[in-house]
């Protein structure tokens, strides 16, 4: 069964390792930290990307920044509570990890696979420039009578597709993971630069309900 599951929510990255880790919880005495990785793009962009990491699985009082590192895991999600919001927080539960050395040019991936199931009306919009896009948000079941809630964003003919999804429906997705900044206000004078992470999609297949 639980095989099964996990089968539903496949990604495997290989890219530079740019920070230390950081400390991130604690489960039944086992500690879990986050370290960012940069993959680099088909164009000239990265995308950072965080790992979360069991240190049982790697020593994480090492510095391993300028190395390359292979990992495959989950695009997992949980909700922090931020003061009276919750926030989506987001990072690649990592159950497979190989250092290859540093400035290891190897080739660079970033795959994700998904299955599940949309649990938000899709929105569809055009960039000043004429782009179709459409937002999704995607819930992966996960073992245990838990979901992952992973936002996906489609683009032209994709995009169009997408746009007409009802809620509740199957839906399989190709792509990869990325990040991408910008700027939230907070009042008149002041504003914070944020992260966002989803799945770029390259292919979609979708099953009505």
């Amino acid at each position: 069964m639980v095989d099964k599951v996990i089968e539903n929510n496949r990604v495997s990255i290989t890219g530079e390792i740019i920070s230390e880790f950081r400390f991130s919880h604690q489960v039944f005495g086992e500690g879990f930290y986050i370290v960012d990785v940069s993959v680099n793009r088909l164009s000239d962009m990265t995308d950072v990307i965080p790992l979360m990491v069991s240190e049982r699985l790697v020593d994480v009082t090492k510095n391993y920044i300028g190395y390359t590192v292979v990992a495959s895991g989950q695009f997992r999600s949980y909700n922090k509570h931020d003061g009276e919001r919750n926030k989506l927080v987001l990072s690649i539960f990592v159950r497979d990890w190989e250092l290859m050395g540093e400035k290891d040019e190897t080739g660079k991936t970033n795959q994700i696979f998904l299955d599940g199931f949309i649990c938000k009306s899709p929105v569809y919009r055009k960039t000043p420039l004429g782009r179709e896009i459409s937002d999704l948000l995607i819930a992966v079941n996960r073992p245990y009578g838990k979901s992952d809630y992973i936002p996906c964003i489609a683009w032209g003919r994709n995009a169009r597709f997408a746009s007409s999804f009802e809620v509740g429906s199957r839906i399989q997705i190709w792509g990869r993971v990325q990040s991408r900044e910008y700027i939230k206000k907070i009042n008149e004078n002041e504003a914070e630069k944020h992260t966002a992470y989803e799945v770029s999609v390259s292919k979609l297949e979708y099953t009505a309900s």
